[in-house]
């Protein structure tokens, strides 16, 4: 069994994004935004087969149980991105 990269390169990561993004738009989003907006599916492009999760980690942690070896694309259902960065900053003068 062969471990997957640490990283992994834009080119790879740009075809993932392109593939998983695509089964999500042809095939998951008519089944799965209905009854699952607001939780988060991990996609397996090449095969198709996804996870679901009330979080990306619990998605993502049973898609890599499932298939160890795979990349997954992660999309939070009925969202244009996964996930969304926030925060307040104070200043200090």
């Amino acid at each position: 069994m062969s471990a997957l990269p640490e990283t992994i390169s834009p080119a790879v990561e740009d075809e993932l994004v392109q593939s998983g993004q695509h089964v999500y738009d042809q095939r998951l989003r008519e089944v799965l935004e209905p009854d699952q907006i607001g939780r988060f599916v991990a996609i397996e492009p090449e095969t198709g087969r996804y996870f679901l999760g009330d979080t990306g980690t619990t998605a993502l942690i049973e898609a890599h149980a499932a298939m160890p070896e795979s990349l997954f694309y992660l999309v939070r259902i009925g969202s244009q991105a996964a996930d969304a960065l926030s925060g307040y900053g104070g200043r200090i003068r």
